[in-house]
């Protein structure tokens, strides 16, 4: 089994389900101990007890990045488990107003995407920052998509504004934090196993065959693929890789 990760903290956001559950399990199973987060209790615990089934070591604590106080908390909270903070994961997001043009976009739907996906990684990297500079430094990916920064569509106006700021801002974070020994760099996904590469209505059988004809690679990424992509840039190998935003998308921006 590799172990690069033997004994580090690392801190999991929007780890109930999905690609941070994958995330989580994937730093697990090289020997991390894991601090999962979200807002809602009990995936949380799902989560936990995959781990711990597999023999590794993890705790759930709830939080809410779109409150600075609250990440804080997590942050503090994640030192006083384990001990320390080596590794983040910011992956908390949300898919708002899909299928509206930018003239009519509800705002609601504009200023939860804003709220939770860039300024909830903003609050995130603010308090990560804080612990990791003043104890040695650490590692910090970001997750972003390929629909923004990479690739636009019609209709995601919104959703893609959010995730373009979200590689812009870890690029800004990295320059400016890489003399304090944190990298930050990100992941772009596009579509992989989750619920949010679905259309409305969409079965998992219909995305595949929609996927052939859309993807180069012809098929959605898995979420291990996408957690490899993770780990790789928190990893020692990755230790020149500062600002990078690392496209899995099966060649759909190529």
């Amino acid at each position: 089994m590799n172990a690069r990760f033997t004994d580090r903290v690392v801190l999991v956001t929007g780890a109930g389900s999905g690609l941070g559950r994958a995330v989580a399990l994937a730093f697990a199973a090289e020997g991390a101990k894991l601090v999962v987060a979200g807002r809602t209790a009990a995936p949380l615990a799902e989560t936990v007890g995959l781990i711990e089934a597999a023999g590794g070591t993890a705790a759930a604590v709830t939080a809410d990045v779109t409150d600075a106080g609250s990440v804080r908390e997590l942050v503090r909270r994640t030192v006083e488990i384990h001990g320390g903070l080596d590794v983040a994961v910011n992956n908390a997001g949300v898919f708002r107003g899909g299928g509206h043009s930018a003239a009519d976009l509800p705002l609601e739907d504009w200023r939860t995407l804003l709220d939770v996906n860039v300024t909830g990684v903003l609050h995130a990297l603010q308090a990560e920052v804080a612990h990791m500079r003043a104890h040695g430094g650490g590692a910090i990916v970001n997750i972003a998509s390929n629909l923004g920064p990479h690739v636009r569509k019609p209709g995601l106006s919104g959703y893609q504004v959010s995730k373009a700021a979200v590689s812009a801002l870890t690029r800004a974070a990295a320059l400016d934090h890489i003399a304090d020994g944190v990298r930050i760099n990100a992941v772009s996904p596009g579509a992989s196993e989750s619920s949010m590469s679905l259309l409305p209505g969409e079965t998992e059988a219909e995305r595949e065959v929609r996927m052939k004809q859309e993807s180069p690679l012809g098929r959605i990424s898995s979420a291990a693929e996408v957690a490899a992509a993770v780990l790789y840039l928190a990893s020692d190998a990755a230790g020149s890789a500062v600002g990078t935003d690392l496209v899995i998308d099966g060649g759909v921006s190529a």
